[in-house]
């Protein structure tokens, strides 16, 4: 399990990439299945690492108090290297309610995680809705919690996303994602 920091290639302000990819709940979405939400927060996951895993609730519990953002995962890793991380796993972890957020997505080809630049799981892209599309606004930790075991004491995502909600800038330093390196494909 090697530690990874984001480096995304995203800047402030730049669109959020386009997809189209199947979700656990056996629909398909892109970004303007979100367009009615004020926010938008990709956060690149799967089902094994611990460091995505720590992350489950605190993730579903923003997808239930935030009725303005959706909450969207989005699982890249290679499934046939990492079983656990396949679409029938994220299938029974929506169905028993073990992730509960907006949409849970796979992105079997790995192309939206080149597209965004996520390299770890999980790695959060917050976007704001600015009526014509979603601009990022804050790319980085959700939490100050640096282990999976550690309680985090100041959470970065829900500052960012009150921001955005107020309609005020996010006045946050964008520190790398820290977690499980996302399992790339062999070429």
């Amino acid at each position: 399990m090697a530690l990874k920091e984001s480096e995304s290639e995203l800047e402030a302000g730049d669109p959020a990439p386009s997809f189209e990819l199947e979700g656990a709940d056996g629909e398909t979405y892109t970004l303007e299945s979100f367009e009615d939400n004020e926010a938008l927060l990709v956060v690149f996951t799967c089902n094994h690492c611990p460091y995505a895993k720590a992350k489950f609730d605190p993730l579903n519990e923003l997808a239930a108090e935030y009725e303005d953002v959706a909450v969207v995962g989005i699982n890249s890793n290679d499934a046939e290297e990492y079983p656990e991380d396949s679409f029938e796993n994220m299938q029974e972890l929506v169905e028993d309610g073990t992730i509960a957020y907006d949409a849970y997505l796979y992105d079997h080809t790995q192309a939206v995680a080149t597209a965004y630049g996520a390299v770890c799981t999980p790695d959060p892209f917050l976007f704001e809705n600015d009526g014509e599309e979603f601009r990022l606004v804050y790319q980085g930790r959700l939490d100050d919690a640096l282990n999976p075991d550690d309680e985090p004491t100041r959470f970065h995502i829900r500052e960012a996303i009150d921001a955005v909600l107020a309609g005020e800038d996010v006045d946050l330093e964008w520190q790398p994602s820290q977690g499980c390196s996302i399992k790339w494909k062999d070429e």
